[in-house]
């Protein structure tokens, strides 16, 4: 009796917990500059490559950049030496790379320079090559889904803040964010009639901290043949 009534205050407690986890913002409002949302940067994180991505008719190549993933050996108790250690970094489908990374990097084929997309501190999640676009306009690009502002304060990145829309040219350069600070993306498609990408965001209008059926849903459009990469804001309702 006394050990189920220890199982009852256990799980009781760890439900209480996953509530808490479940019901904390997405955003936490102050009245702080922006810029102080960004995180910190963890220095203790030990960063690796994975072997290059060649693009299909691209010159270049791309590193995933990412930290080393450990994990218990099953049945092990918990100490340094019962820790393996995963060096996979990245996924690599069709003209996409997936993964948890902390940043890309570029070298021409040809060269031995090479460099970083970004110098920020994000959390890239997609790196998408627009081979279709590539195709037809000979106009190479990349689009990223990231993270790059710790929006529920909580002194790091992870999927826990908002995602955000980049996109650059396929050697990383001209890296340019398309959705506004503190809107969440949904979801974005490449039209190829169109020549751009149409994307949706949620804007927390109440500023509740929580993307719900009372917030604003954002559609916009990017002309890739465009000088700017700019997103234009249009109605459907």
């Amino acid at each position: 009796m006394k050990n189920i009534f220890f199982f009852l205050i256990v799980s009781l407690a760890f439900v209480s917990c996953k509530k808490e986890e479940q019901e904390k913002p997405k955003v936490i409002y102050e009245t702080q500059p922006k810029s102080q949302a960004k995180p910190q940067v963890d220095t203790s994180k030990a960063d690796i490559a994975d072997l290059p991505v060649h693009m299909e008719g691209t010159n270049f190549l791309i590193f995933p950049i990412g930290d080393l993933n450990f994990f218990k050996k099953q049945g092990y108790a918990s100490s340094k030496s019962d820790k393996n250690i995963s060096y996979a970094i990245s996924n690599y489908g069709e003209y996409e790379i997936t993964g948890y990374l902390d940043n890309l990097k570029f070298q021409e084929i040809g060269k031995d320079t090479i460099y970083p997309l970004t110098d920020k501190n994000v959390l890239i999640q997609s790196a998408t090559y627009l081979k279709n676009h590539a195709d037809k306009t000979k106009q190479q690009l990349m689009v990223y889904v990231l993270e790059d502002l710790d929006t529920n304060k909580d002194g790091k990145l992870n999927d826990a803040d908002i995602k955000s829309l980049y996109i650059s040219s396929i050697d990383g350069k001209n890296f340019t964010k398309l959705t506004e600070d503190f809107q969440e993306l949904i979801d974005w498609k490449y039209v190829s009639a169109k020549n751009g990408i149409y994307f949706r965001a949620v804007e927390d209008t109440n500023k509740n901290g929580e993307f719900d059926s009372n917030d604003k849903i954002v559609y916009s459009f990017v002309n890739l043949t465009s000088k700017e990469w700019k997103a234009e804001e249009f109605q459907v309702n």
